[in-house]
């Protein structure tokens, strides 16, 4: 099947309020341009300098998420464009995202990496973690970020009880923090962008949905294997 008959063949298993990134990482512009030309504009790359050579070469109304481990070093190469970046799990990250948005006069939308899995291999927070992150000074000083929700990637098995129970932690979690911050003054400006549960790939995207997920994350179901 073509790139365009997989895309829509996805799009219309898709409840409205779930948005749909095709996970482009590794493919070459012109499946990313029949993706395009098929009415997709959510593209998420993992190599910031990839997710570079293609904005330049495409066209100028994609939304481009990184959805890869982002070094702090490589922030400044996509600070003036990228629309969400997803695997935010550190202070100092946010620091570097936020000091590079000031430089672009730009707020840059991120999601907060949530450890789930239970892999060595994944990186995130742990929910200490979040809490403390969310409470430091140096966040709430921050005014070039703008936290839009959460991440989390789960364990790579065919157990589908391991992976719902994974799914519905990360769920609750991100409901718990939108009503805390819905009660504490101090994190007010959370709450009121706290709308984003990305999670879910081509394997498990729907038991992602029916855990609550608003966001998916889909590269081969629709561009095939690399």
């Amino acid at each position: 099947m073509s790139i365009q008959q997989n895309l829509l063949n996805i799009k219309s298993t898709l409840p409205e309020h779930v948005t749909l990134v095709a996970v482009s990482k590794t493919k070459p512009v012109p499946d990313l341009m029949e993706a395009y030309n098929a009415g997709q504009r959510i593209f998420g790359e993992n190599k910031i300098q990839e997710m570079v050579d293609k904005w330049e070469q495409m066209p100028k109304d994609i939304e481009w998420h990184m959805i890869g481990h982002v070094q702090t070093n490589k922030v400044k190469f996509m600070a003036s464009f990228v629309s969400l970046i997803h695997g935010v799990d550190s202070l100092k990250l946010l620091e570097e995202i936020n000091k590079q948005a000031l430089k672009n006069n730009r707020i840059i939308d991120c999601l907060l990496q949530i450890y789930l899995a239970e892999e060595e291999s994944k990186f995130g927070l742990d929910e200490d973690e979040l809490s403390a992150l969310l409470a430091s000074p140096t966040f709430k000083e921050m005014k070039n970020i703008r936290i839009v929700g959460l991440m989390g990637m789960a364990t790579f098995t065919d157990n589908q009880n391991q992976i719902k129970k994974e799914f519905t932690h990360l769920k609750s979690i991100f409901d718990e923090l939108h009503n805390n911050t819905q009660r504490r003054d101090g994190l007010q400006s959370v709450s009121t962008t706290l709308n984003t549960l990305s999670m879910g790939m081509s394997s498990d995207y729907q038991l992602a949905i029916a855990c609550g997920s608003t966001m998916i994350r889909i590269g081969s179901s629709i561009f095939g294997g690399r």
